[in-house]
């Protein structure tokens, strides 16, 4: 005989008699529907992933993973300290660089973050040379008193390559008639677009030699870090903090965003806990499955019971057709959800390109097309909580199929 037990006769209640495919439909109609919550529960935390990801990738193209600076205006001793930043087997690259906020006058005026740099170390922190529109990096060459502004300043000023620009900053000089901000004039070299309205519209672009030369600095306002791991710049940190003393400060990118990205986090936790509740449903119509099956094999499992089948047997055998609904569901959901989620931004392209709409506009949006980035990882957990929902919604009909009489039951067969 075949066994287990349970097993065998659990498979063969999953084809219905002639007499009653209503069982076999409500079952099929429960693989599906499970099917369908796990598919969309995959992609709606793939989409959230890609968010994030495109979030983060745009924002740490710009910014760095680590910051050193000092507790005064400039680093002391900045050279020591780029020295032992270097040092730290977790810091990829290391550049100096001078920060100040400053304002900024064409044929418009806007205020911006004016920010020195060393165009030869910039590409070992940060990307903003790989997202150039027009111009280059290398021509922020010391004393040229060269410019890169992000695109939509430039739209904002009114400017060009090629136009001037007049630089205010907060730093005051003396003359006879009282103090004044210093004034520079600026040339036009070049434009980037990150993609971020942050810097896109926020962040010009200097030599740092100029810069400290523009804010009366004998060295650079920081170090900016790039680390093999952005995820342990928190432990990194706290590393080079000790090592460097008391007169420096160590601050992270999680530290510098850490609401944005708590906010991404709240989100993708409210929504996966949202879904969740579509399982559940999904669910509930497995336990009404079983609760029908239970009744429509009363006379069955009274047979059983006259037989010398436990209790505990025949709960076993109407879990088994509770899980194998459940197991063929998530089959079916993880595939499809994991094909979805990879041919995602195809499909939405080809909705966008057939019928002439567009979801997410680059006009309002930082991100103007659907992201997805599928987690394993979150699938493990999607497939996991699925099956031992599935599982404990076989346990009440089950125990209510262990405690059938076999004589009530047979009383009218």
């Amino acid at each position: 005989m075949f066994r287990p037990l349970e097993l065998f006769i659990g498979l063969r209640y999953t084809r219905a008699k002639r007499r009653n495919q209503f069982i076999s439909f409500i079952s099929t109609v429960s693989i599906v529907c499970i099917a369908i919550s796990v598919i969309a529960l995959i992609t709606v935390m793939s989409v959230m992933n890609g968010f994030d990801y495109q979030m983060k990738s745009r924002i740490l193209g710009a910014i760095s993973h680590a910051t050193v600076s000092g507790i005064d205006e400039s680093v002391q001793d900045w050279p020591r300290a780029l020295q032992i930043a270097q040092a730290n087997p977790h810091v990829l690259g290391a550049a100096p660089y001078v920060e100040a906020e400053a304002y900024l006058n064409a044929r418009h005026a806007n205020g911006a973050l004016l920010r020195g740099i060393e165009p030869s170390q910039e590409s070992k922190v940060v990307d903003i040379g790989q997202h150039m529109v027009e111009g280059s990096l290398a021509d922020l060459t010391p004393d040229s008193w060269n410019v890169v502004l992000g695109r939509d300043l430039a739209m904002s000023l009114g400017v060009g390559v090629g136009d001037r620009v007049t630089v205010i900053v907060q730093k005051m000089r003396g003359t006879p008639f009282g103090g004044v901000p210093k004034v520079r004039s600026f040339h036009v070299v070049g434009t980037f677009e990150m993609g971020m309205e942050q810097f896109d519209s926020g962040l010009a672009v200097i030599n740092m030699s100029d810069a400290e030369k523009l804010n009366d600095l004998s060295g650079p306002t920081g170090i900016r870090l790039k680390l093999d791991d952005l995820f342990n710049a928190g432990p990194v940190a706290r590393e080079l903090a000790d090592k460097l003393g008391g007169v420096y400060r160590v601050q992270t990118w999680m530290d510098t965003n850490a609401n944005l990205f708590h906010a991404l986090s709240m989100e993708k936790l409210v929504m996966f806990i949202i879904l969740s509740l579509i399982i559940l449903v999904a669910v509930i119509n497995l336990i009404s499955m079983l609760m029908m099956l239970v009744t429509d094999k009363q006379a069955d499992i009274a047979i059983l019971r006259t037989l010398g089948a436990t209790p505990r047997s025949i709960m076993g055998t109407f879990m088994v057709q509770g899980i194998l609904v459940g197991f063929v569901g998530i089959g079916f959901g993880v595939g499809l959800g994991a094909l979805l989620s990879w041919k995602l931004p195809g499909i939405v392209k080809w909705i966008e390109h057939t019928f002439h709409v567009t979801f997410l506009s680059p006009d309002v949006y930082y991100i103007s097309e659907v992201p997805s980035r599928l987690d394993w990882h979150d699938v493990g957990w999607v497939a996991l909580l699925t099956f031992t929902f599935s599982l404990l919604a076989t346990l009440y009909p089950a125990w209510r199929a262990s405690r059938t009489q076999p004589a009530q039951a047979l009383r009218y067969e």
